[in-house]
């Protein structure tokens, strides 16, 4: 990320997308101690081995989205809530669709438009 750059961090609101634009990541927040307008902040691993809904990738050999994989980037270098960095708007990692490694997930939006993190 370039400097100056904003990354918005992710609440328990956030839509967590498949590449096939209409499977939904099933996200479940694990921390309570910090929240904006009361919504808690994503933090490491909230977007992994999360169920994907309604991934239009159906057919005899191929296999829908399911399940999201370990977060590729996207996890706050300097903030963190209990020892567990930030998710950050930039998350993308894969998902369990085919062809194996080659779909990713990603964040259509955060969950709120207030709390930034400038570039790392």
């Amino acid at each position: 990320m370039s400097d100056g750059e904003r990354m918005f961090v992710l609440t328990e609101d956030a839509r967590l997308i498949c590449k096939h634009i209409n499977g939904v990541v099933g996200i479940v927040p694990t921390q309570t101690l910090v929240t904006v307008e009361g919504r808690r902040l994503l933090v490491e691993d909230n977007p992994e081995q999360r169920p994907i809904a309604g991934c239009p990738n159906i057919g005899p050999t191929i296999k829908p989205c399911t399940t999201t994989l370990r977060v590729q980037k996207g996890y706050s270098e300097w903030i963190r809530i209990e020892d567990n960095p930030l998710c950050l708007d930039a998350v993308t990692g894969l998902t369990d669709g085919t062809p194996p490694g080659t779909v990713d997930y990603i964040v259509q939006r955060p969950g709120q438009e207030w709390v930034a993190q400038e570039g790392e």
